[in-house]
């Protein structure tokens, strides 16, 4: 049973004992203590969810066992016939009346989101609305799993593709988007006929709990197998585990580029597919034509959204010398004036980082700046006092660098953002092409000829590349995915779809001969 580490608290808004009963995260719903929906032998060790906002325990779930791990997987293999045989657009209406349940308990998840992750109220919300987008979009893409016909060159034949499901999905997903990205993946693999086992980040289980609850009512209440969609609550063991398991046709990670390499290489070696969603290292080019005024709040909030632990965070800001030292002295004016603290007030700005481990990178990342040179003209440091008992509130910071430093190559996960002079624009695309990651990016310019040379073939190399916005915000119509160490996959929208499906090319012959391609003659 799920164990509640200790008894009612309030933190401003709501009531966080209320919230996780209205989710259904409690102790008389069965199964939830091994994060898994089908049962559970109580053998895996207890995962506490530690809130960052306060240092405080929330609840603690199971880690599922081995035999907890295999029995859901074989449940997902038995509701995968059942759900592919029914007709997509029906599919569709599952994922709409999901939903339809988000947007029910938007306040309470999107509450839960920023209490257990630490992002800002509006943030958490935001994040709940990206998942009431995708079952939208997907709602719509269970009409439109288009396939082609083509023209055979034998009389009488016909050509055409069609697409079917994949299988039993794996879904990876990291802290810092406890529920989003799963929204992402799941979503889409519902509609294309798939059934989906989920493997949060062990630093969030909660908000899966969540989600995994409101989905499994959805399909109660449809009368179909539970297995659909299943939750797996464990750490790095348990994503080896499915990675490395062939009864996953596709794994989608999202996550650091080392988890990810282990990730890929393991999928590959027994032949399956993968998505990958990795690190980013985003850059912001700010020209001489760019209008500063809009410049100004998309650096600050691409640094600071989320305190700097989006893989979209901007990281570094590639300034022309001409607009250099102006910018700068905004810059800072407007780092002067972020608020820090609890993330559910609406005030602040910044929260917390997740956990002491991502403090210790944050001051080594600052440490390794100045010792290769970099100058803090925004220092760094970690708050202290009652309002920041979890130690884990930071102050965002700035440094000018230059931009062949190994730090600057390095993503951080935390609110730090590098100032780089340029002189021409082939310079400032090399300098934000020099790095391993390749997420995304974005210009500041109101120069037409400045914004296509960006967006051309050899111009930005990130699979995401804006004009005049940030580099973070993605909206779900597009396809979400980087290059390099990025991992190159795609997720969300555009036509995403098909890496969750198998591709299937059919030549239907009408004739009353067996004429054979390319001329080739077989008489008998």
């Amino acid at each position: 049973m799920t164990d509640f580490c200790d008894g009612k608290r309030t933190f401003g808004i709501m009531d966080i004992t209320a919230i996780l009963g209205r989710l259904a995260i409690q102790s008389e719903n069965p199964g939830w203590s091994t994060g898994v929906t089908h049962g559970s032998t109580d053998t895996g060790t207890a995962i506490t969810s530690i809130s960052p906002v306060d240092g405080r325990p929330i609840a603690a779930v199971r880690e599922a066992a081995a035999v907890d791990y295999d029995r859901v997987v074989a449940k997902a293999e038995e509701a995968f016939p059942v759900w592919r045989e029914l007709p997509a657009p029906l599919r569709g209406e599952i994922v709409r009346q999901f939903g339809e349940a988000l947007r029910r308990h938007k306040q309470d998840l999107g509450t839960l989101v920023s209490y257990e992750m630490g992002k800002s109220l509006q943030e958490g919300l935001g994040e709940v609305q990206e998942m009431i987008d995708i079952c939208d979009f997907a709602t719509g893409l269970s009409r439109q799993l288009y396939g082609l016909t083509m023209q055979s060159e034998r009389p009488g034949h016909r050509m055409y593709e069609q697409w079917h499901p994949l299988g039993v999905v794996g879904i990876i997903s990291a802290f810092n988007f406890p529920v989003a990205v799963w929204s992402w993946n799941a979503a889409i693999a519902w509609v294309c006929g798939n059934v989906c086992v989920w493997k949060p980040s062990e630093k969030t289980p909660l908000t899966a709990t969540a989600c995994q609850a409101i989905i499994a009512d959805v399909l109660a209440a449809n009368e179909l197998p539970e297995g659909i969609s299943c939750l797996v609550q464990g750490g790095r063991a348990l994503g080896e585990r499915l990675a490395g398991d062939n009864r996953i046709a596709l794994v989608s990670a999202t996550g650091s580029t080392r988890m990810g390499k282990s990730v890929a290489a393991t999928v590959a070696a027994r032949l399956g597919k993968s998505i990958l969603e990795l690190g980013g290292n985003n850059a912001i080019i700010i020209t001489e034509h760019a209008d500063l005024d809009i410049a100004l709040p998309a650096a600050v909030f691409g640094a600071v959204g989320t305190a700097g632990q989006r893989c979209t965070s901007t990281r570094r800001l590639i300034i022309h010398e001409s607009v250099y030292e102006a910018f700068k002295e905004r810059l800072v004016k407007a780092y002067k004036q972020l608020r820090i603290g609890n993330p559910l007030d609406e005030r602040n700005h910044v929260g917390p980082l997740i956990d002491r481990d991502a403090v210790t990178g944050y001051l080594a990342a600052i440490e390794q700046c100045e010792r290769e040179g970099g100058q803090f003209i925004v220092e760094g440091g970690v708050l202290e006092g009652a309002d920041y008992g979890s130690g884990c509130y930071v102050y965002p910071c700035i440094a000018e660098v230059s931009p062949d430093m190994t730090i600057v190559k390095t993503e951080t996960f935390a609110p730090i953002l590098y100032l780089m002079k340029y002189g021409t624009l082939d310079e400032a695309i090399r300098i934000q092409n020099e790095v391993p990651q390749g997420l995304s990016s974005a210009i500041m310019t109101l120069n037409l000829r400045e914004a296509e040379r960006f967006l051309s073939a050899s111009g930005s190399d990130c699979g995401i590349a804006n004009v005049n916005i940030g580099t973070s915000g993605a909206e779900i119509g597009g396809a979400f995915g980087g290059e390099k160490e990025t991992g190159g996959g795609r997720e969300s929208g555009s036509d995403a779809w098909k890496a969750y499906m198998r591709r299937q090319t059919n030549t239907i012959n009408y004739s009353t001969k067996l004429p054979l391609a390319q001329g080739i003659r077989f008489d008998l």
